[in-house]
């Protein structure tokens, strides 16, 4: 029976995914074979020896350590796409707080509460809270993966002229983008054109303070921004400037900060994206199913860290293998340990291989290369 940790609340859908004569599920188990968890921080965690496998159920995971669980063999997988829609939604959201003063209008009339004539108060201070409209305004869109997609799209619906831009763009996502939504290949004729400014990057070297001082600048004055990606893709310093000169009209975040909080021009949220009952069991049953398929079958689907492998399974004898090297390199070491590889599938990511053996393959790991982490045996 496999062991699974939870660290935190996991739907109890996702986790009812599992069967339950395969697998025990607990949130203290000292030895699990692998981890679902939502938002907790595995950062200074120290990783059992069993441990084979995390699964995070949602987009990011920057709350797990990956280049160390790649050196120690342990797979990690997240969920995209799962929370898409909800974040999607928020977004669109973000997008008309941003315009409207919706959140700055409903504070102002609660404070009305008790004064007399109430009605007549409203219709004097209303003009306090106009804001523009969306239809006919330029949307730039950066980042082009499951959320960005369906924002664009959606806001192409609502009226707006779209454009989106990602160095990374996948076919498939090309291919579900309304005809309507411009591509370009510069970042900056995002600054340029875009009336708003919504963000769907992870965060990396590359992208760290993408709104910044220097990228404001660029901007069309009075440009209104919406980040429900990751707080540190804006350099709050800079923004807090901006918005007081006017540079920027409004900012929209789902990541509070110290500095942030307070400050005119900026809507802060509890980090909501992907608070929905249906993304969190959207998101627990695809990491849930990702989990069993890596210890049942050695299928590596969305990981962050290893090669994607799937191979169909007859249920019988299986070897997998993780290795720090490149794909060759691991099957001529396998090969000369005398295993046979006429059924086999093997890729590399980055610095690491995989590879999946099929028949009886019962090699021991000290036996085949000092390059591999991890050898596993299946059926």
């Amino acid at each position: 029976m496999f062991s699974i940790l939870t660290l935190n609340k996991i739907s109890a859908t996702g986790l009812a995914s599992l069967d339950a004569d395969k697998y025990s599920i607990s949130d203290s188990t000292e030895t699990p074979d692998a981890v679902i968890v939502r938002s907790a921080s595995m950062l200074d965690m120290d990783m059992p020896d069993s441990l084979l496998a995390i699964a995070r159920a949602g987009a990011g995971y920057n709350n797990i350590p990956v280049d160390k669980c790649s050196e120690a063999g342990i797979c990690v997988f997240n969920t995209p796409g799962a929370n898409a829609n909800a974040v999607k939604e928020l977004t669109v959201c973000g997008i008309l707080l941003a315009s409207r003063k919706i959140v700055a209008g409903a504070e102002w009339a609660d404070g009305l509460k008790g004064e007399d004539d109430i009605a007549k108060k409203i219709e004097k201070g209303k003009s306090q809270f106009v804001g523009p409209e969306i239809a006919g305004k330029t949307l730039g869109v950066f980042g082009l993966g499951a959320i960005g997609v369906l924002v664009a799209n959606q806001a192409v619906r609502m009226g707006m002229r779209v454009i989106g831009y990602d160095p990374y763009l996948t076919d498939k996502a090309a291919n579900t983008l309304e005809k309507a939504v411009e591509i370009t290949g510069s970042l900056d004729d995002i600054f340029a054109m875009s009336d708003y400014i919504t963000l769907h990057a992870p965060v990396n070297d590359s992208t760290k303070d993408t709104i910044c001082a220097a990228s404001i600048a660029k901007c069309k004055p009075g440009v209104r921004i919406v980040n429900f990606a990751r707080g540190g893709l804006v350099n709050s310093a800079d923004l807090k400037k901006a918005l007081a000169d006017g540079s920027v009209a409004a900012y929209v975040t789902d990541f509070p900060s110290e500095d942030l909080i307070g400050v005119d021009g900026v809507t802060a949220l509890p980090h909501l994206g992907a608070s929905t009952p249906e993304s969190e069991e959207n998101c627990a049953v695809m990491a849930s199913r990702q989990i069993a398929a890596y210890l049942e079958r050695g299928d590596v689907i969305n990981s962050v860290n290893y090669p994607n492998i799937t191979k169909a399974y007859s249920g019988g004898k299986r070897m997998t293998v993780i290795a720090k090297c490149g794909a060759e390199t691991l099957k001529a070491s396998l090969a000369a340990a005398g295993v046979d590889l006429s059924d086999s599938a093997c890729a590399e990511r980055g610095s690491y291989s995989y590879i999946v053996i099929d028949g009886d393959n019962n090699t021991a790991k000290a036996e085949v290369s000092d390059c591999v982490l991890v050898a596993r045996k299946i059926g």
